[in-house]
């Protein structure tokens, strides 16, 4: 499988649909110069290549009183069993997301609750009864000052494998 070349109107396309996932393909050919059949093309050539893996809404937790996000560390007793593990977290619908971590912790994990009462009860009767979960270190936001996706315009040109540093100063210097 060859690697898929992301372009500057690859790029122009990602940066409009990374700020607005909802705008107008017409309105992004419109910047980019090209037909909206064009961006629509490229749209699925990014989605078939995995470089785009889909669009969602955002729905801000505390709209739905859930006013306490918290990030749990997790250890394990046998780091073997990390798939048991995250099969039982993805039964719980606090979390929200779930990172295998280099460190002290195996385990990363985001979660909302409505208070703290309800982030302890999750914490004492889910997360820490779950088996090979050894130990927990719980941490609560106070606030979140930064939330965006990756950027986008920023690079001259890659490619979905990531061409190396290396590579890119010799073709520089050439």
């Amino acid at each position: 499988m060859s690697a898929y070349h992301i372009d500057q109107i690859d790029q122009k396309i990602l940066s409009f649909l990374v700020k607005n996932a909802r705008m107008p393909f017409l309105e992004i050919a419109r910047e980019c110069g090209v037909s909206g059949a064009a961006i629509h093309q490229r749209v699925k050539k990014l989605e078939q290549n995995g470089v785009i893996t889909g669009s969602r809404l955002l729905v801000k937790p505390q709209t739905l009183g859930l006013n306490v996000c918290a990030y749990v560390s997790v250890s394990l007793s046998e780091a073997n069993k990390y798939p048991q593990v995250i099969e039982a977290f993805e039964r719980i619908p606090e979390i929200v997301e779930c990172h295998f971590v280099t460190g002290k912790y195996a385990l990363l994990v985001k979660l909302y609750c409505f208070d703290h009462d309800h982030l302890m009860e999750v914490m004492l009767n889910t997360i820490q009864k779950i088996p090979y979960v050894q130990s927990t270190e719980t941490q609560i936001s106070l606030d979140q000052a930064i939330e965006r996706q990756v950027w986008v315009k920023e690079y001259q040109s890659t490619s979905f494998s990531a061409t190396t540093t290396k590579n890119k100063k010799v073709k520089e210097s050439e």
